[in-house]
């Protein structure tokens, strides 16, 4: 998979087991997955082209869970990916308002926290810092430090 863009860059399925012979005979179907985003569209698509008779049941459910794992991950790695960057994040106070939104866009109605008419949503685009995570917060505090100040 691509970073940042969560395209899907190669695709394999192999079934090590799998209860009827013919089984196995869908998986080069799934090289359609190649070129998607699993970002917002991702789970509709997967349907579209796997669903039913298009596909396996229990590969399709594995791709529609994956999917918003692999997007929470994403912040990770692009904050992994910031701190070793020689250069420095942008100071959010000096980005325009479209510039703030474009980070946390994606995940625009994905949840009731993420709504577009919900209070984070309303205080991002009031200016509002984003609110850390609950996981992340208590990492901080088990190495004792402020919310504003990642480990090294």
């Amino acid at each position: 998979m691509a970073f940042p863009s969560l395209e899907i860059t190669g695709a394999e399925v192999l079934f090590e087991a799998h209860p009827h012979t013919s089984c196995p005979l869908i998986v080069d179907h799934y090289g359609k997955l190649v070129g998607l985003s699993i970002g917002r569209g991702f789970t509709h698509k997967v349907r579209e082209l796997f669903g039913g008779p298009r596909g396996c049941t229990h590969t399709t459910a594995l791709l529609v869970a994956m999917a918003p794992v692999a997007v929470q991950c994403s912040w990770s790695m692009q904050a992994s990916v910031s701190r070793r960057s020689t250069s420095s994040a942008p100071d959010q106070r000096t980005l325009s308002p479209q510039q703030r939104e474009t980070l946390w866009r994606s995940n625009l109605n994905t949840c009731h926290v993420w709504s577009e008419h919900g209070e984070q949503v309303a205080n991002l685009r009031a200016g509002g810092e984003l609110e850390l995570p609950l996981a992340i917060r208590r990492r901080y505090g088990e190495l004792g430090l402020a919310p504003g100040n990642p480990p090294d």
